[in-house]
């Protein structure tokens, strides 16, 4: 262990006298115009290193980039052969205007490769340094589409806890204490840092108004929070009651216009799918009527044929879409509504443990078990591509499958977690105190699998009124919400039974708390519910495509190969037709077709899966697919 930190403290010196280095050499930079657009984007990213270091080692990465650039394109050109090296330049002076009116010497070729790589170099420098800039725009727009999606939530908690203070730093610092409103609660925690520096919560607001990413949305919020703060606690409270309705409205729009948006996401994800099949539908006829695309093409590791070439790299840009698509249907999917992420506990008996419900460690208990079948299956003859594949499958039906009863066990706690709050909050409002409210809930109401968790967090409530003071009641209190949202586990128990912690300390009161709870916990579930019906369509869009291609590729191979295989053989046979007899041969041609089906099946995979429910459950779609395409292409014959 102590090894271990001498190293880290040896990395993270050699990494500060780097930074230190690259401050002296590039921080001038910082101050030039160029970049005062950077500056305002600086602001708005909320980096935790200072923008002058930034431009440096933004600088610093460009001057690597030329290097790299500029040796690699030198080599590149010298490294050609002569005659396509000569071909190359000879187009270019032909092509290019004025130079090819201009009668130039010949130049070595060595100060020619000089040339090219310097240009290279330093247009991959500018490039880069640009990119440095655009990187800043990108964690910018991150922060504003978080600002957006918790600021309704956050309105709504200050609303709530206007009823039990009035003091604006003290609501404003519980709700910057709640991790679920993400950049929201981030940049009232700025907000705060600041007062404590100036001695002014309004200077603090500003500030943070002024930098912000949110410019129509938090930055008129913080300030009509200042100015209504300073008119009192009911001007206070009517503002935020306002403001949450409007922020909410604003909010349902935001989600039909990326529900709009996935709409042409799909649309566009099917063709972009169709088309590579198509194309290798087509090359395969016009390899019979065209000579020339059975050759070959030199390649690096060898003579390649082109038809090959074409083929595999159909099937390579197929997977990129479907990465692409899963990409942004991930983007657009809003990450309050479902786990996205889940932590494997340390420890390896910890781990086998939670392999039932914990799809990280199912994919790591799983994982050397697909390598093992992916290595027998090749010793046992199977294709590699097979065997790659099958190995795929065995990691992504088990995780697929724990994720998939993960997330209905969610569903359910926030199906019951809906229920609970209802029923606490009819004892609530007849007077009970809320630690007994709950422990009648515990008792009387059946939540399914979230009972056990009610019935810790009643039992631990009861200690504010048998074992804990006066002075630890609020804190038992909040401790035993906390650790009952943590064992929940959900982005709903953590958006709303959080809430109640917070609203508690605050002094707000419990009858009022609980009313805003049950219209928060019913719209959040609505919303989800909702959307999960939305995005079943783009589930349904990707297991059609796939179906599709899997009849298309099936029955040409099937029925079509054989009519061209008797075409090519009557011109082999001299009767004078103008085919290709070497243009279709029926095994190279149906692997390839099975090649591109594969990769759409796993592209059509990750896209409704991604829609579905994350990452996790698109590995159980593309196994499935996948699993499909195998049984009926072998099923068939044609593996």
């Amino acid at each position: 262990m102590a090894t271990t930190e001498r190293s880290g403290e040896r990395v993270g010196r050699s990494f500060a006298a780097l930074d230190r280095g690259l401050y002296a050499l590039f921080s001038r930079h910082a101050d030039r115009p160029r970049h005062e657009r950077d500056r305002q984007r600086y602001r708005a990213a909320d980096l935790r290193t200072g923008f002058d270091l930034y431009i440096s080692r933004v600088y610093g990465v460009s001057w690597l980039v030329f290097a790299v650039v500029a040796v690699a394109g030198a080599g590149t050109l010298l490294a050609l052969p002569t005659a396509v090296a000569d071909a190359v330049l000879s187009f270019l002076g032909t092509g290019v205007p004025v130079l090819n009116r201009l009668s130039l010497p010949t130049v070595p070729r060595a100060y020619v490769a000089l040339g090219f790589g310097a240009v290279g170099g330093l247009l991959g420098k500018r490039l880069a340094v640009r990119f440095g800039g655009v990187y800043l725009r990108w964690v910018g727009s991150a922060r504003r589409s978080d600002i957006e999606r918790t600021l309704p939530g956050a309105v709504r908690y200050l609303r709530v806890l206007s009823s039990g203070s009035g003091d604006a730093g003290a609501i404003l610092a519980t709700v910057a204490e709640q991790d679920a409103y993400g950049e929201t609660a981030a940049s009232l925690r700025t907000a705060l840092n600041k007062a404590e520096l100036t001695g002014s919560l309004e200077r603090g607001l500003e500030t943070v108004a002024r930098d912000t990413p949110s410019r129509d949305l938090l930055a008129p919020f913080l300030l009509k929070f200042r100015e209504h703060a300073n008119q009192g606690g009911d001007a206070l409270a009517n503002y935020l009651r306002l403001e949450g309705r409007m922020l909410s409205n604003r909010q349902a729009r935001a989600r039909e216009r990326t529900s709009g948006f996935l709409e042409l996401v799909s649309e566009l994800f099917v063709v972009l799918l169709v088309l590579p099949a198509l194309f290798v539908l087509i090359l395969t006829v016009m390899s019979v009527l065209t000579p020339g695309l059975s050759g070959s093409v030199a390649t690096p590791v060898g003579p390649v044929p082109l038809r090959s070439l074409l083929v595999y790299g159909s099937a390579g840009f197929v997977l990129a879409v479907g990465a692409g698509a899963a990409f942004i249907v991930g983007t657009l999917r809003p990450a309050d509504h479902s786990v996205q992420r889940y932590e494997r506990p340390d420890g390896v008996r910890a781990t086998l443990r939670s392999v039932p419900h914990n799809p990280t460690s199912a994919a790591v208990v799983t994982l050397p078990f697909a390598c093992v079948v992916a290595a027998v299956l090749w010793a046992w003859e199977y294709a590699l591509l097979n065997a790659m594949l099958f190995g795929y499958v065995t990691v992504g039906l088990p995780v697929g499958a724990v994720a998939v009863r993960r997330a209905r066990l969610d569903d359910a706690k926030d199906r019951e977690i809906k229920d609970f709050v209802h029923a606490v909050s009819g004892h609530v409002s007849l007077g009970r105190p809320f630690p007994e409210a709950v422990e009648r809930v515990a008792r009387d109401v059946d939540l399914g699998p979230l009972q056990t968790d009610v019935d810790d967090l009643a039992f631990t409530l009861g200690l504010t009124t048998s074992g804990a003071g006066d002075g630890d009641t609020d804190d038992v209190q909040a401790a035993a919400l906390e650790s009952f949202v943590d064992r929940v586990g959900t982005p709903m128990a953590a958006q709303t039974i959080g809430l109640v912690t917070g609203a508690l300390d605050a002094g707000s009161d419990t009858e009022a708390v609980f009313e805003t709870l049950q219209t928060e916990v019913g719209r959040l579930y609505h919303a989800r519910k909702q959307l999960r019906s939305a995005l079943l369509v783009y589930v349904a869009v990707g297991w059609t495509t796939a179906l599709l291609v899997i009849g298309i590729m099936v029955t040409v191979s099937g029925y079509v190969l054989d009519g061209f295989t008797q075409l090519s053989a009557v011109a082999g046979s001299g009767s004078g037709l103008a085919l290709n007899p070497e243009g279709v041969t029926p095994a190279a041609d149906r692997w390839r077709f099975y090649v591109v089906t594969q990769a759409t099946m796993l592209s059509c995979g990750w896209f409704a899966g991604t829609a579905s429910r994350g990452r996790y459950e698109a590995l159980l779609h593309s196994a499935l697919l996948v699993t499909v395409g195998y049984v009926v292409f072998a099923g068939v014959g044609m593996v």
